[in-house]
């Protein structure tokens, strides 16, 4: 386990200095849509599903979002076709992926097998470690009570952004460029 998480570290780290070197943004946009992708894999590996699902949700918004932002649209723009090297490295970086994939599935337990986990200490230790009420509330705000900071952040800033925009459109009736 600890040589598949080695190596897939290294993946991470070549291929976040690949799409920095890359010269065509297209490229580098791809190289980064892999980079998370290895990294929702080792957040499966390292056991938690919950960050490795939601890595994979914003990878596939980001990416599709940085893709239509990079891809040109006329056929007088397009590039030159695509070599021979170039091919092969892409087929051969996604058999890497899918390499790591696998192996990754590989050492997830069985299925309905029991292991432990934090969940186990957190039942039995946040009602008389922190005095609440009950569990779910000694977890959100006495356990977790950064990461809950954080995630109210995200929210407040969204909707901040969002009346921004709401209010510019309202006054001149165009949605502003980035």
């Amino acid at each position: 386990m600890n040589l598949i998480l080695i190596g897939l570290a290294a993946f991470l780290v070549l291929g976040s200095v690949a799409a920095l070197e890359m010269k065509n943004l297209l490229s580098a946009v791809i190289a980064v849509g892999v980079v998370g992708l290895g990294l929702s894999v080792l957040f499966l590996l390292l056991g938690a599903p919950d960050i490795a699902i939601t890595q994979v949700v914003v990878e596939v918004i980001v990416v599709t979002v940085m893709i239509r932002a990079t891809t040109r649209t006329t056929d007088e723009e397009k590039g030159p076709p695509r070599s021979l090297a170039a091919v092969v490295v892409g087929v051969g970086s996604a058999l890497v992926i899918v390499g790591f994939g696998i192996a990754a599935f590989a050492e997830l337990p069985r299925f309905g097998a029991e292991r432990p986990t934090p969940s186990f200490w957190y039942l039995a230790e946040a009602l008389r470690g922190t005095g609440a009420g009950n569990v779910v509330t000694s977890i959100v705000l006495d356990f977790r009570g950064y990461d809950t900071l954080g995630e109210a952040t995200v929210i407040l800033v969204s909707i901040a952004g969002a009346l921004v925009i709401a209010r510019h459109v309202a006054r001149d009736g165009k949605v502003p460029r980035a």
